[in-house]
């Protein structure tokens, strides 16, 4: 059986919402599953001295343009959110504690949150966002709330973005085939050729 591929992501990153609507059917067209992993883009910036790509010179002002065209090249809703970029503390809790009880329903509520920021430009760093937004998914808002505030699931997110950095990750995306890293969502099209050759 082959290992499923591994997807990295910030909530609050353009590409990876983007790449979060093309790598289920990437993987799926080679027989392989994914493996959805939100981390913390802020701790990779503190390694590596990066800020985020809106806030550098030059380059925010391209980015915010390609973020548009890359979204309108794959056919992917996008409205560039008020506020961007934010924090991915809340909706990346949230998924955790879902995805201990349920796989599936957490990569659902990844891909509603997504949509929400980048289609509706709602908050979602905000909790209460978070948990209205969980809610429609038939998930107890209180218990959503609640579960962002717990001790073993901020240390959950914590060791889940400090292992994505030890791995090598530190963008959004970042996907790896086996060991294989590919960075960004223009990567993609080469993950889908990595996983038709095997490699080269």
């Amino acid at each position: 059986m082959s290992k499923p591929i591994d997807f990295y992501f910030d909530f609050s990153s353009p590409y990876g919402y983007i790449a979060s609507q093309r790598i289920d059917a990437i993987a799926i067209k080679h027989g392989r599953s994914v493996n959805w992993h939100p981390y913390l883009l802020g701790a990779v910036f503190k390694v590596n001295s990066r800020k985020p790509l809106p806030e550098q010179p030059l380059v925010g002002d391209y980015a915010r343009h390609d973020f548009e065209r890359s979204a309108r090249l794959y056919d992917v809703p996008f409205k560039y959110p008020t506020r961007m970029p934010i924090s991915g503390v809340s909706p990346s809790r949230a998924y955790y504690w879902v995805h201990d009880r349920d796989q599936q329903t957490a990569k659902e509520l990844a891909l509603t949150l997504y949509k929400a920021y980048f289609v509706e430009d709602r908050d979602i760093s905000n909790p209460e966002q978070v948990a209205d937004i969980a809610a429609t998914l038939g998930l107890d808002r209180s218990g959503t709330l609640s579960a962002m505030q717990e001790p073993a699931i901020k240390e959950r997110l914590k060791r889940e973005t400090d292992a994505a950095i030890a791995r090598g990750a530190f963008g959004s995306p970042f996907v790896f085939v086996d060991d294989e890293p590919f960075w960004g969502n223009d990567r993609l099209d080469q993950v889908d050729r990595w996983l038709a050759t095997g490699g080269w």
